[in-house]
């Protein structure tokens, strides 16, 4: 990380704000090689709307409307939190309807949870990676924040129980810096205790959900208390 070259000759030392520079650059590197920074995030105050935008899972398809995820987030949060979970719905059709939904219920936030179905569907990836990242970024454009949750993609792997996210969420986060639930739905649905199905949790699947959905929330700074 940091270079083992002399910075100059013991006989011409540097001044000493340019030596100071050159170590807080120095301390700096690690930094910036070793990972990147969270972006940061307003706090969504309670009473505030949030859209739970998605599919099945997050209209809650294996349990009752009550137990589903947004249901449950609203109960630990405080937060009015609207449904947005349509079962069946593809990146594309999720996209045709977040224009209304958010004129409709203005949200300060929008979790975005979409993408299973079109891996179902097997529609190529470079199609479902536009039409999120421009999901996302509609609902920017709106005044809102954003949460994107990473959905498990479709393998060998995942159909014997071992899920793992598709690699696009991580890159559509970093690329529009916005916070990223990971693993979430891949540790609820790896687990049969949790699953209603093969695809869809039950009530204490989406409990556990939306309880490990807080700590990101709170985390990235988007939730407080």
């Amino acid at each position: 990380m940091l270079s083992s070259r002399p910075l100059r000759s013991s006989s011409t030392p540097l001044p000493r704000r340019a030596v100071l520079a050159s170590l807080a650059a120095g301390a700096m590197a690690p930094l910036v090689a070793c990972g990147r920074k969270a972006p940061s995030s307003q706090a969504v105050l309670p009473g505030a709307t949030v859209l739970a935008l998605g599919d099945s899972l997050t209209s809650g398809v294996g349990a009752a409307a009550s137990t589903a995820y947004p249901a449950v987030l609203a109960q630990l949060t405080g937060w009015k939190v609207v449904n947005g979970g349509v079962s069946g719905d593809t990146s594309a059709q999720a996209l045709s309807r977040l224009p209304g939904l958010l004129q409709q219920h203005q949200p300060a936030l929008v979790i975005v949870s979409i993408g299973g179905n079109d891996f179902l569907r097997r529609q190529g990836s470079a199609g479902t990676r536009a039409n999120i990242l421009r999901i996302c970024q509609d609902a920017l454009a709106s005044g809102a924040q954003v949460l994107l949750v990473a959905v498990p993609e479709l393998t060998l792997m995942a159909m014997a129980g071992r899920l793992s996210d598709h690699a696009m969420y991580a890159d559509i986060a970093a690329e529009l810096k916005i916070p990223l639930h990971s693993q979430g739905w891949s540790g609820v649905l790896a687990q049969e205790r949790l699953r209603a199905d093969q695809i869809h949790a039950n009530a204490e699947g989406y409990a556990q959900f939306a309880q490990g959905l807080v700590q990101t929330l709170k985390s990235t700074g988007l939730l407080v208390g």
